[in-house]
């Protein structure tokens, strides 16, 4: 991440941490936490707006769910890996859309999925060394997060890949899948008024990071949005 971004996103979790509800830390709520959504439309957005976040049990239905601007509104469906949530996915509004329904002041830059990922990264090696477990935030450390493209279609961001992938050098990448259309952009003139303003963004967790540096998790686990995937711990 860009250290401007990455300052921004530090200004907007201080000021998050004054605002009532909000601690400073964990920077990321649990992932099977209503809040969890709700704190990444913050991050990703640059505002201090709460949505009203529904959290899907059932994957078809969260497919095919749409977020809203006013009120605003989102969703979210975690993907588990027997009982460990390993990713959240979030519908959510991009920064532009909030700013043309709230005013200019109500959201920032609009920031890329990727950056909250090196969040959740950053909290697994906090977590790991208060454990002490130094061999295990180093590993955490060395794991690179990819700076993923927005996906160009709906069909292209749902198709299935993997979370995270081991390179030819034996290292480790995480992926996050995300998709964007910019409010500001002229294709929201020829946009249904259900897909204007969209960002739908796929966040690894806390968990899963952690998991792949104590190995009770391998590299290369497929996301999918099949009816059934496993979005409920079993």
């Amino acid at each position: 991440m860009q250290l401007r971004q990455y300052s921004s996103l530090l200004l907007l979790m201080a000021a998050m941490a004054s605002t009532a509800g909000y601690s400073a830390q964990p920077l990321l709520p649990s992932p099977e936490s209503s809040e969890f959504c709700q704190r990444a439309q913050q991050l990703l957005a640059g505002t201090l707006l709460l949505s009203d976040n529904r959290v899907f049990t059932n994957m078809a239905e969260y497919r095919h769910s749409k977020p809203m601007i006013d009120p605003l509104k989102t969703y979210q469906v975690v993907a588990y890996q027997a009982t460990t949530p390993i990713l959240v996915s979030c519908k959510l509004k991009g920064a532009a859309h909030i700013r043309a329904a709230y005013g200019e002041s109500a959201a920032g830059k609009q920031q890329p999925c990727s950056s909250v990922t090196r969040i959740a990264r950053e909290q697994a090696i906090t977590e790991l060394q208060a454990e002490g477990n130094v061999t295990g935030a180093d590993a955490v450390r060395a794991m690179v997060v990819e700076n993923n493209e927005p996906a160009i279609t709906g069909y292209s961001y749902l198709a299935d890949y993997e979370l995270s992938y081991v390179d030819t050098n034996d290292v480790l990448h995480i992926n996050s899948n995300w998709k964007l259309n910019d409010y500001d952009s002229w294709l929201t003139w020829v946009l249904p008024e259900a897909l204007e303003g969209q960002n739908y963004c796929n966040i690894p967790t806390v968990e899963y990071i952690k998991g792949l540096a104590a190995g009770s998790i391998t590299s290369g686990t497929i996301i999918t949005t099949d009816d059934d995937a496993q979005v409920t711990p079993q």
